[in-house]
C-alpha cells in the first residue's frame, strides 16, 4: 500500500515504472527488507550497473513504499513549474558547482530534516565490469555533513541522526528479457563511530572519517554482489553455473549471489586442481559459442541431446531424422498453445519489435540494452493500450460504465499476457533452437566453420571499458577475489584494503573493442554441440579432482571474506612484496556439498574413469598427450 503522504506524481511514475519492470523481469526479489527503517531520515546507497533501471528497481521494490529522493542538478529547479514537478516526482537539488558542502547538500539536508529517504549511487556512473570498480565519498560526506548541520541547526530538525542503508541490485542477466532481479539491503550503518573523528580539529581527521565510512559502505556492497578478478573468471563461473543448474530459474534467488560468488571464488583459485586451466578453456569456449549463436545452455538442455561423458563410448551428433522429429515435436508443442496466446502475441508484437530495436541501438553497452528494451517497449505498450482503451470505450458508447469496463478489460488482458508469456517464450526459444539444430545437422559438413576460423569465436568478448571509471586509482577487492596477479590484504575484522589492479586483463577477454562478425548459426551448430559435451566432461573432471583429499590434508580453495567467515576460515600466505597476506579459504569438499545442497547437479564419473578426467595445468594428460586429443570424444554423424 502506498504511503498517503507520497505525492501523487511520484506514485503515478512509480506505478508506471512498476508495470514496465513487471513486463520485462519475471521477479524482483527483495532480501533484507527488515533492515530498512519504516520512518526517519535515511540515505540509501545503491549499486549502479544499469543506468535507468536501477532507480526504477530501487523505487518499485523499496520496503514500506517509502518515497525515494534522488539527486538532480540544482539548475533544473529554477523554473517554478519544473521545480514542483521535480520535487513531486522525488528529486532534490544539488548545486554541483559549489565547493561549500553545506551549500552542495542543502537540498539533501532539507529532505532528511523532514524524515525523508534520499537515494544515491555512490559509484558515480553505471558500468559493466566483473567487480565493483569504485565507491566514491559523496554518500559519506553528505551523511556526516548532515550531522554537522544538525548540530548547528537543532531547531530545524528533531535530534535524530541519519542512517545509511546499503542496497545491492543484482541482475541474473541484466540485458535478457524475462530475467530476474535481486535487491538486497545490508545492515544499517549508524554514524556514531565516525562522529568524533569527523568533528575533530585535527588536520585531515574529517576526511579520514569519510574514508572509513566509505570503506564500510563499500564492504556491505561487496558482500551482497558478485565480484570476480577478471572477465575470464566470471565467465567461467557463469558457464559452470549454467551447467550445474540447467534450467532457468532453478536457483533460489535468495541464494543466487552466494552461489555465484562461491563459483567465482572457486575458479579464482589458481591451484584448485591440476586441470583448472584446461577446464576454464573448455568452459570459455562453450560460453563464447553460445554468446555468438545467441543460444543458451538452458534451451539446449531442454532438447534430448546426448550427454555421454565417457570418452570410450561414442558421443553421437543427433541424426538428421532425429532433428526433424525434434522440430516436429516442438512445433506441435508450440502450436498447441498458440491459440490461447495468439491474440496477446499480436497485440504486444509492437512492444517486442520496438524492444528489440532499442537493444540493437546499444549493442556495445550491456547496461543500456535492458533499459532501451523497457523504454521502447513501454512507449509502444502505452500507445497500444491507450488505443485499445478508446476502441473498447467506443464499443460501449463512451459511457462512464463503458470506460470502467474498458479499463478493467485492458487490466485483465495485461495480466493474462504477463502470466502466460513465460511458458510461451520458453517454447518459442526451444522451437527456434530445434530449427537451428535441424539446419546445422542437415547442411553438408563442409559448410562448417573451419577450425582456423572457429578460433576467433572460442574467446568470449568482454564489454568495452567505461570511460567514466577512473582506472588510475587502485581497485578495492574483497578477500578471496584474487588471481595470479593480485592478492587481497584484508583481515576478518577490517574492510577491504586497497590493492593494485590486475596487471592486465587475461588475453582471452581484453583488447576486444571491435564487435566481431557473427557467422550463420548453421556453420557453428556442430561446434556448439561438441563444445557442450567437452565443457560438461571438463567440469566433471574438475569436480572429481577437487573432491579428492591431498596427502597433506583437505584441499582449500579461495573464499571471499564474508563467505570465509560464514563457511570457512582465514590463512596467512606470503605476498609478492614479502609481507604476509590474509586470505579467506574454504574446504573444497564443503564447497561441493554446499553447491549440491542448493540443487547443483554436479556431474560425476565412475571410479574406473579417473584417468581421462585428469589434465595438467598445461592442458596435457599425464602421458604427455595433448588434452584436446586425449579427451576427444568420437563423433558419429549420421
Amino acid at each position: 500500500m502506498s504511503n498517503p503522504e507520497t505525492p501523487f506524481l511520484h506514485r503515478l511514475i512509480r506505478g508506471t515504472a512498476g508495470m514496465a519492470a513487471a513486463s520485462f523481469f519475471t521477479e524482483i526479489r527483495v532480501i533484507g527488507g527488515e533492515n530498512v527503517p519504516k520512518d526517519g531520515p535515511i540515505i540509501v546507497t545503491a549499486t549502479h550497473h544499469n543506468m535507468m533501471l536501477d532507480p526504477v528497481i530501487l523505487s518499485v521494490g523499496f520496503p514500506h513504499r517509502r518515497m525515494l529522493n534522488y539527486w538532480s542538478k540544482a539548475t533544473l529547479f529554477a523554473n517554478p513549474i519544473a521545480r514542483y514537478i521535480l520535487l513531486s516526482s522525488g528529486n532534490i537539488p544539488v548545486d554541483r558547482k559549489s565547493k561549500d558542502r553545506q551549500v552542495l547538500f542543502k537540498g539533501t539536508f532539507e529532505a532528511l530534516a523532514k524524515g525523508h529517504a534520499v537515494a544515491l549511487f555512490p559509484e558515480g556512473t553505471s558500468y559493466t565490469e566483473p567487480h565493483i570498480m569504485q565507491v566514491k565519498d559523496g554518500a559519506a560526506w553528505s551523511a556526516l555533513e548532515y550531522t554537522k548541520w544538525l548540530k548547528e541547526n537543532p531547531d530545524k530538525a528533531p535530534d535524530r541522526d541519519v542512517t545509511i542503508v546499503p542496497a545491492a541490485i543484482v541482475y541474473t542477466n541484466k540485458s535478457k528479457y524475462r530475467s530476474g532481479v535481486i535487491m538486497e539491503f545490508g545492515q544499517p550503518i549508524t554514524l556514531e563511530a565516525y562522529k568524533e573523528q569527523f568533528f575533530s580539529d585535527v588536520e585531515g581527521a574529517p576526511r579520514a572519517a569519510v574514508k572509513r565510512l566509505t570503506a564500510e559502505i563499500e564492504r556491505e556492497l561487496f558482500e551482497a554482489t558478485i565480484n570476480a578478478p577478471d572477465w575470464e573468471t566470471l565467465y567461467s563461473a557463469r558457464m559452470a553455473r549454467d551447467l550445474l543448474w540447467e534450467k532457468d530459474k532453478s536457483i533460489n534467488l535468495d541464494e543466487f549471489v552466494t552461489i555465484s560468488q562461491t563459483l567465482v571464488d572457486l575458479f579464482a583459485t589458481p591451484d584448485a586442481t591440476d586441470n583448472i586451466t584446461a577446464v576454464k578453456r573448455k568452459l570459455l569456449s562453450y560460453y563464447s559459442l553460445l554468446q555468438t549463436t545467441h543460444l543458451t545452455n538452458s534451451v539446449l538442455s531442454s532438447l534430448p541431446l546426448p550427454r555421454d561423458l565417457d570418452p570410450n563410448t561414442p558421443a553421437t551428433l543427433p541424426s538428421r531424422l532425429f532433428t526433424l522429429l525434434l522440430l516436429i515435436r516442438d512445433s506441435i508443442s508450440a502450436l498447441s498453445r498458440l491459440p490461447f496466446f495468439l491474440f496477446p502475441l499480436v497485440v504486444h508484437l509492437p512492444m517486442y519489435v520496438m524492444g528489440r530495436l532499442g537493444a540493437k541501438l546499444a549493442q556495445d553497452e550491456e547496461e543500456t540494452q535492458a533499459q532501451n528494451k523497457v523504454a521502447f517497449g513501454l512507449i509502444s505498450l502505452a500507445t497500444t493500450y491507450t488505443a485499445s482503451f478508446f476502441f473498447l470505450w467506443a464499443l460501449f458508447k463512451y459511457t462512464p460504465t463503458g470506460a470502467m469496463l474498458a479499463a478493467i478489460t485492458i487490466y485483465l488482458f495485461a495480466n493474462y499476457h504477463n502470466k502466460t508469456i513465460d511458458a510461451n517464450y520458453e517454447r518459442a526459444k526451444q522451437f527456434i533452437a530445434a530449427w537451428r539444430l535441424l539446419v546445422g545437422v542437415w547442411v553438408p559438413k563442409r559448410w562448417d566453420l573451419s577450425m582456423t576460423a572457429l578460433s576467433d569465436y572460442l574467446t568470449p568478448q568482454a564489454p568495452p571499458e567505461n570511460p567514466w571509471i577512473d582506472r588510475s586509482k587502485p581497485i578495492r577487492k574483497p578477500v578471496g577475489v584474487n588471481n595470479t596477479h593480485t592478492s587481497t590484504t584484508t583481515t576478518p575484522s577490517s574492510s577491504a584494503e586497497v590493492v593494485s589492479p590486475p596487471s592486465g586483463q587475461p588475453t582471452s577477454t581484453s583488447g576486444q573493442k571491435r564487435r566481431r562478425r557473427r557467422p550463420p548459426t548453421r556453420r557453428l551448430m556442430r561446434h556448439v554441440l561438441r563444445a557442450r559435451v567437452e565443457a560438461i566432461k571438463a567440469l566433471t573432471g574438475f569436480f572429481n579432482e577437487l573432491e579428492r583429499t591431498g596427502g597433506l590434508g583437505p584441499k582449500k580453495v579461495c573464499a571471499s571474506s564474508h563467505l570465509a567467515r560464514r563457511y570457512g576460515d582465514f590463512a596467512t600466505v606470503p605476498g609478492e612484496d614479502g609481507e604476509p597476506l590474509i586470505t579467506g579459504r574454504r574446504d573444497a569438499r564443503e564447497v561441493i556439498e554446499f553447491l549440491r545442497k542448493r540443487g547443483a547437479k554436479i556431474p560425476t564419473t565412475g571410479s574406473g574413469e579417473r584417468e581421462w578426467a585428469v589434465l595438467s595445468s598445461d592442458g596435457e594428460g599425464e602421458s604427455g598427450t595433448p588434452a584436446d586429443e586425449q579427451d576427444e570424444p568420437r563423433w558419429v554423424v549420421s
